[in-house]
């Protein structure tokens, strides 16, 4: 057991159980994430409850990219370096963050990746970015999507409801890994993404049902 898991065994009951008390979460389609392998999660993204509540509702530990300047905060950086974060330079070529994300799924493990890039202030899912795609197409690994829905509403205080919906797992096998491949995967990612988060809007409008499935 690395580290990060001994964090994660501790963080998911305690910190888990706080971001559910404060965001109230329900989850959709869990079961669709693989319970072994190396595994890309490709995340939509508005706030930063975002992490801890996808984190919650995953049933696997995840290492998570973020950006650099998060990695810099005092407290906050070395907090999210215990649960395997590492850090990435946005906006650069960043050949040691494409490495440690291809070593992530090499060893096995989950990596999440918010798929947009940053944060989406309109409140809606953005363009996908390439580096979800070309992580899984370069490891031929399963890429999964998931959307999130009302941490865009979300405050410290406000117990806005949050919820979190599981894509099917996408093979990427028939494409190559260069970047014609890394914009078709993209383009089907965030097909994807947006088909969950329009779900997870209907779902909220009908009073967030606790079983529902979807969009395979």
């Amino acid at each position: 057991m690395s580290a990060s898991d001994v964090t994660w065994a501790v963080g998911r009951p305690t910190l888990g159980t706080v971001v559910r008390t404060i965001a109230p979460l329900r989850v959709y389609g869990s079961e669709r994430v693989p319970r072994a392998g190396g595994v890309v999660l490709a995340l939509n993204h508005f706030s930063w409850i975002d992490p801890p509540a996808f984190g919650s509702a995953c049933p696997r530990n995840i290492r998570y990219m973020a950006k650099i300047e998060i990695h810099r905060v005092p407290g906050l950086g070395q907090l999210i370096r215990s649960f395997g974060a590492f850090s990435v330079r946005r906006g650069e070529s960043d050949r040691e963050a494409v490495r440690l994300m291809r070593r992530c799924v090499q060893e096995g493990d989950v990596l999440g990746v918010f798929a947009e890039g940053t944060r989406q202030k309109s409140g809606v899912p953005g363009d996908v970015q390439p580096g979800a795609a070309m992580v899984g197409l370069q490891e031929r690994v399963p890429i999964v999507p998931a959307a999130i829905h009302g941490s865009q509403f979300w405050k410290l205080g406000n117990f806005e409801p949050v919820s979190v919906a599981w894509g099917r797992p996408l093979s990427f096998e028939g494409l190559p890994a260069n970047a014609k491949g890394y914009r078709e995967a993209s383009a089907e990612i965030q097909r994807e993404i947006h088909g969950l988060w329009r779900f997870l809007v209907d779902a909220h409008q009908l009073g967030r049902p606790r079983h529902a499935t979807p969009p395979a």
